[in-house]
């Protein structure tokens, strides 16, 4: 499969751009990594571990543990696409964890942005 550039990017070059993002907005990284947790499955110890053996998105993703069917329900524009419509389920996968990030950064509660089901 012929995928998009991001697909290959490693999970540990693009991390310590959100802790920046998020730390600059006066947000703990501690909460970056519960949204992470949330939304992928890894717990403290399997964060550590993409962030060591440097795996790229793709495979970021692939070896989640469990993605939260709660990342169905996030909706909006990231990087001017509208995520609802990105078809490419990896490539909206990437593009959820980049909102749910931004929402993080603009301050919104944990507990909005981790979504649940009905």
């Amino acid at each position: 499969m012929a995928g998009h550039r991001i697909f290959g990017v490693s999970f540990a070059s693009i991390y310590p751009h959100y802790v920046t993002k998020v730390t600059k907005k006066g947000r703990s990284q501690a909460e970056l990594d519960d949204l992470l947790g949330w939304l992928t499955g890894y717990d403290a110890a399997g964060l550590a571990a993409t962030l060591a053996d440097e795996r790229t998105l793709e495979e970021f993703f692939a070896q989640a543990p469990a993605l939260n069917p709660g990342a169905d329900l996030v909706t909006g524009v990231i990087c001017g696409h509208r995520v609802e419509e990105i078809e490419d389920p990896l490539m909206r996968t990437i593009r959820v964890m980049d909102k749910v990030v931004d929402e993080l950064a603009r301050g919104k509660a944990l507990a909005k942005i981790q979504r649940t089901p009905a």
